[in-house]
């Protein structure tokens, strides 16, 4: 016990002048089954989502599926707009072709953007309607402190969430579509020769972990919606405003222990008192200004997993940024239990084109010429089109042979053109010698 409170000290003292310049970080803890709110802290308050928003989109994308407006298959094509769109991105050209299914998968894995507004356009026409959709979702599902402008999270100050809202949106995700939870595990995808791995540090890591999201932005902070079942027992963790990756996966890894070993509150996410906050921090300053600052950061995030882990204790935030550390008499020791080292996983085989194998109109052309072969018509026809377009390149070189210059300066002809009038000469000498 007396080293617990040392430990308490120096983590304290370390974090003294980190708690004044830092807003509250909101988590939660909720029963998947039943909604129960186990732990909160400012879980109604409003703040930006960043990347989780993708939930959101797979939500409005999978209930299109539901009603029939489109399939898991429906190949989806990359726009000018998606391409435009900043990292984190696929990069594909515009005209791309990606399923659904495809497109879903990378949301989940690698989180691009280009592909959230690939997904946008292909569900709803454009990414204004999609808003609209998710903002109406939002209503109905009860996400009383969300407002969506973009499917993939990209900083805007008309763009925000809470905790709680991400709790309801991941519990009805496992609810509505329990066929498609799988997405939310993948730990890898493999697209051609590259293997792209999950920004999730839970998976693979933390025993029972099954999804969901990770997010980040500057002004939001690292930002996490994650799930893990134990026994049977499905609890849901969002941790938003972490100022780093690894203090959001120990956050949430504690956060899991202690939630495993309560039992249920009785008070309902849907239960949960309003906020008298109207409008989300903006954590730019305290996360990405100051090298030296984050720097001192991971410092300290090393010494309390050393240090907790000393003294069999677990830590999670409070408000305010400062640490709580309660002996193991209190709640199950949790530090250590995610690995620093690299998980190997079976990578998910992802591809573009409407089917595997698919290279675009390579492929069409391929498809065209077996045609032409098993059937005389096409092939006539076939023929008749290449003839055209022989003919569509000789008018092209006449075209560019027009537009060179024949004469120099004082009205000499360039060699080219003198050969030319040359080799016509000859032809016009020749056809007169051979009349009749």
């Amino acid at each position: 016990m007396l080293q617990t409170l040392r430990t308490a000290f120096v983590i304290a003292s370390l974090f003294a002048g980190l708690g004044a310049a830092k807003a509250a970080e909101p988590y939660l803890v909720a029963d998947a089954q039943t909604g129960e709110v186990l732990m909160q802290n400012d879980a109604s308050e409003p703040w930006f989502p960043a990347s989780t928003t993708k939930l959101m989109t797979v939500y409005v994308a999978l209930n299109a599926v539901h009603d029939g407006r489109l399939t898991m298959d429906t190949p989806l094509r990359v726009s000018a707009r998606a391409f435009r769109a900043p990292p984190s991105k696929m990069g594909f050209r515009p005209g791309t072709l990606v399923t659904l299914d495809n497109a879903l998968k990378m949301l989940m894995v690698k989180s691009p953007n280009d592909t959230a507004v690939t997904v946008a356009e292909g569900v709803s026409g454009s990414v204004e309607a999609f808003a609209t959709e998710m903002n109406a979702t939002a209503k109905k599902l009860g996400m009383r402190e969300s407002h969506f402008v973009n499917p993939n999270g990209l900083h805007s100050e008309d763009h925000y969430s809470s905790a709680r809202d991400m709790a309801i949106l991941a519990r009805a995700l496992l609810k509505d579509f329990p066929e498609e939870t799988g997405l939310y595990s993948i730990g890898a995808l493999q697209l051609g020769n590259k293997i792209i791995r999950n920004h999730n540090g839970l998976i693979g890591r933390y025993p029972g972990a099954d999804g969901m999201k990770t997010g980040f932005t500057c002004p939001a902070g690292w930002n996490v919606v994650a799930t893990a079942e134990r026994q049977g027992r499905r609890l849901i963790v969002v941790v938003f405003g972490s100022p780093s990756p690894r203090m959001r996966t120990n956050e949430a890894a504690m956060l899991f222990d202690r939630g495993f070993a309560m039992s249920g509150t009785g008070q309902t996410l849907d239960a949960l008192a309003a906020s008298a906050v109207t409008e989300p921090p903006n954590m730019r300053d305290a996360i990405c200004r100051g090298h030296g600052r984050a720097a001192m950061l991971a410092m300290q995030e090393d010494f309390v997993a050393s240090a907790v882990a000393g003294s069999s204790a677990a830590f999670v935030t409070g408000r305010g940024g400062m640490p709580m550390v309660t002996s193991a008499m209190e709640a199950p020791p949790a530090a250590g239990a995610i690995a620093d080292e690299k998980v190997s996983f079976e990578p998910t085989p992802v591809f573009i084109g409407p089917k595997p194998g698919w290279t675009g109109p390579i492929m069409a052309a391929r498809d065209e010429a077996a045609d032409a072969e098993a059937s005389p018509v096409s092939a006539y026809s076939a023929q008749k089109d290449a003839k055209s377009a022989e003919a569509e390149g000789a008018k092209a070189v006449l075209k560019s042979v027009v537009k060179t210059p024949v004469r120099l300066r004082g009205g000499h002809l360039t060699p080219q053109a003198q050969a030319r009038k040359s080799a016509a000469s000859k032809r016009v000498a020749t056809r007169k010698t051979q009349r009749p």
